[in-house]
This record gives C-alpha cells, sequence and structure tokens, in this order.
C-alpha cells in the first residue's frame, strides 16, 4: 500500500495532480476536498462507496449502489444516521406513501418509498391488500407500518394491514378496528399506534389503539373532547401525541383546536393549545422535541401553504415555521430526525405530485425534495395519500 502525507491535496480548475494507482491511504492534519456538485450533476453509474459533496443541501453523500442511490453523511441521531434505507441496521430513515386518490384510480393500492436524507422521486415499493384513501397515516415504528381504514368510495374500511419497512414488498391483513373508518388523525411510539377521529361514516371523536408488535385489533382508548372529520396527527415523542384542527361536517365552524394523549396510558385526550386558524385536512412530521404542521385547508377561504410548529413537550398555541412550495391540502408526510417531507396533495381541482423537505430544527420555507412517481396515478399527483417513516419523533 502506498502512504501519501499531505497539507492539502486536491486537483481543481483543470490543473494537474498526481494519479494514484492501486489501495492508497490519505493522511492529513488538515482537510480533504472531495469532489462537489448540485443534485441534477450526480453521476448514476458509479463504484458504491463514491463520494462527493452536494452543493445543493450542504452535505457530503455517499453512492450506496444502483438499487438504492445517493444517499447523505449526517450526524448521528437517535440510533439512525438519518438516511439509508435500513429499519434495524442504523442505516437512517426511509418514507413510505401508501394509497390515495389518483385519477384514474380512486382508490389505490399502490406503496412507493423514497429515502429521507437525499433528494429524488419516489420508487415503487409493492401494494396494500386493497385500494384505499383518506387512511389513517404516520403509524410506523423502527420495523413495520401499520396502514389502518380508509374509504374505498364511498365505503369506508375497518381492515388494518402491515407493511415491513426494510424490505420492498406487499402490505399483509393485520386485524381490524372496532369500526369502518376513514379521515382522522394519527400517532405513534414503538408500542403502540394510536387513531383520533375520523368519519365512520358520521362524524365521531374515537380515539382507538392498536398494538405495533403483534397482530391484532383496534382497542377503545378514550375520546377527543370533540367529534371531527380530517383531523391531523403525526405529531408525537416517546410519551406524547397529538391531534388538531378538523371538520366538524355539519356546517358549523371548523376546529382550531389542539390536543394531546399520554400514549402509555388509556384516557381522553386533553387541551394544548390552538393552531393559528380553524382548519383541516392537515398533517405533520416531527422530531422528538418539534412537530412541524402543514395546515392544509383553512376554512372558510382555500388551501394554504403555511407551516406551523409546536414543541411537544410543552402545551401552547403553534408559532409559525414558514412555507410550502405550493398551497395544498392531503399530503401525505414522513420525517427522520432532521427533516419532514410533504408529498401530493390538492388545492381542488388540480392535484399535484410535488414532494418538499423542512430541516425540522429551523425555521424557513420548504424545498424541492423530487416529484411523486406513484402507481398508474397521471403524472404522479395523488391526494389523501398515507405518509410513514420509521424515524420520526415518537420513536
Amino acid at each position: 500500500m502506498s502512504e501519501i502525507n499531505a497539507s492539502n491535496f486536491k486537483k481543481e480548475n483543470g490543473d494537474l495532480a498526481p494519479d494514484l494507482v492501486g489501495v492508497t491511504e490519505l493522511t492529513s492534519p488538515y482537510f480533504f476536498v472531495p469532489p462537489s456538485g448540485d443534485t441534477a450533476s450526480r453521476p448514476s453509474d458509479c463504484d458504491p462507496g463514491t463520494l462527493r459533496f452536494n452543493t445543493d443541501v450542504g452535505s457530503l453523500e455517499i453512492f450506496r449502489g444502483k438499487t438504492i442511490g445517493w444517499e447523505q453523511i449526517q450526524r448521528r441521531e437517535s440510533q439512525y444516521l438519518g438516511g439509508g434505507t435500513g429499519s434495524n441496521t442504523g442505516t437512517g430513515t426511509r418514507g413510505l406513501l401508501a394509497g390515495g386518490f389518483g385519477s384514474p384510480d380512486t382508490s389505490m393500492e399502490e406503496i412507493s418509498f423514497i429515502t429521507i436524507s437525499t433528494l429524488g422521486n419516489s420508487q415503487d415499493f409493492g401494494d396494500l391488500i386493497d385500494g384505499r384513501q383518506g387512511a389513517f397515516q404516520s403509524m410506523c415504528n423502527h420495523t413495520r407500518a401499520i396502514h389502518v381504514g380508509g374509504s374505498q368510495v364511498p365505503a369506508n374500511t375497518d381492515r388494518i394491514s402491515r407493511i415491513e419497512v426494510a424490505s420492498l414488498g406487499n402490505a399483509v391483513d393485520y386485524g381490524d378496528m372496532t369500526s369502518d373508518r376513514s379521515n382522522g388523525g394519527a400517532v405513534n411510539n414503538q408500542i403502540r399506534a394510536i387513531t383520533g377521529g375520523g368519519t365512520t361514516p358520521s362524524i365521531c371523536n374515537i380515539i382507538e389503539m392498536i398494538n405495533m408488535l403483534q397482530a391484532s385489533n383496534g382497542v377503545d382508548f378514550g375520546d377527543m373532547s370533540y367529534a371531527a372529520e380530517k383531523q391531523g396527527g403525526g405529531v408525537n415523542s416517546s410519551t406524547r401525541g397529538l391531534f388538531y384542527g378538523g371538520n366538524p361536517n355539519d356546517g358549523s365552524a371548523w376546529f382550531n383546536t389542539i390536543e394531546f394523549i399520554t400514549m402509555s396510558t388509556t384516557g381522553d385526550s386533553q387541551d394544548f393549545g390552538d393552531l393559528s386558524s380553524t382548519s383541516g385536512d392537515g398533517a405533520a412530521g416531527c422530531n422528538s422535541t418539534r412537530g412541524v404542521i402543514q395546515v392544509g385547508y383553512i376554512n372558510p377561504s382555500a388551501a394554504t401553504n403555511t407551516l406551523e410548529f409546536v414543541t411537544i413537550a410543552t402545551t401552547g398555541n403553534t408559532v409559525d415555521f414558514g412555507d410550502l412550495t405550493q398551497k395544498r391540502w392531503g399530503s401525505g408526510v414522513m420525517s427522520s430526525p432532521t427533516r419532514a417531507v410533504f408529498a401530493g396533495g390538492w388545492s381542488y381541482p388540480v392535484s399535484y405530485n410535488i414532494i418538499d423537505f423542512v430541516e425540522i430544527a429551523t425555521t424557513g420555507n420548504a424545498l424541492d425534495f423530487g416529484d411523486l412517481n406513484h402507481g398508474d396515478a397521471s403524472e404522479g399527483k395523488v391526494v389523501a395519500i398515507s405518509g410513514f417513516s420509521n424515524g420520526h419523533g415518537g420513536l
């Protein structure tokens, strides 16, 4: 093996530098400058282990192979690196997107996935046990996502299915809820998945829990203080989960309410604070301390691009975070310890294939992540899709 000791070793602007042949070790007390470029200039055919600096996101990234692609190298948070495709291997956080409404298919059965630490379009993962839109989203632990309820147009379903996150493949049957239900909010930790509200088809205030560790049916947890559909979820620590907003579906004012539950117990939800507006069809991503909420549809106006945040361990009203790249509601949301990713949605009647992301620890506007490529939906434009991730704040 050859060895080079150097204080600065680089090749740039066409300047000549030594050609290194064979196995070479570079040591320096100063720095090493890798190749760099934006996301669009990533090579697609290179050796696994290739390093480069992505100037779009300000991070080193590594090529993990043709079937995985590029992955950012980030500081370790929780037991993950915030990128990659594994769930127990310590290699990162995967986001799943399941079902949805995408013309011409009103009840889609497809599952697609992204690697949250990277940028790019979604890819095919497998299929649900049946087609659904408006299912409860966000319920996923380190190894599995739990896909619950939803509408098969016009009928709701009580079916619960399981998706193993680490490998590509189809969902399998897991159990049943206590009633046919869709369009509510959901939270979870490693052990429990918990749904709140929705329509049965009448609106309800039901809170129901599901065992994340073994196949089971839903059982009663408690009640929310108000009945509604289109509540949001996806904001949780390992101990606390939040539900917010919603439509009373009776012509009266929508809700700006935020309520919380303690997931290790059972009981009714308690007051947390308020959203900035009465709204519904919101969704959120989170790490263990902060939830970033896509407000969705503000009644009585229309879609909004507003993002707001809460600190999960405290109570209080939301605070402005920034804006999405497009006003819309009905998105699927996924999150890692560092990022929240918002996919699809619409501002009726226009639907979108947009995927945006934000860095959870900061505030600011969303940036483009890529596009949905989901089943046979026209141009990947999908609404009421369910998002899941194996690295969110409840784990």
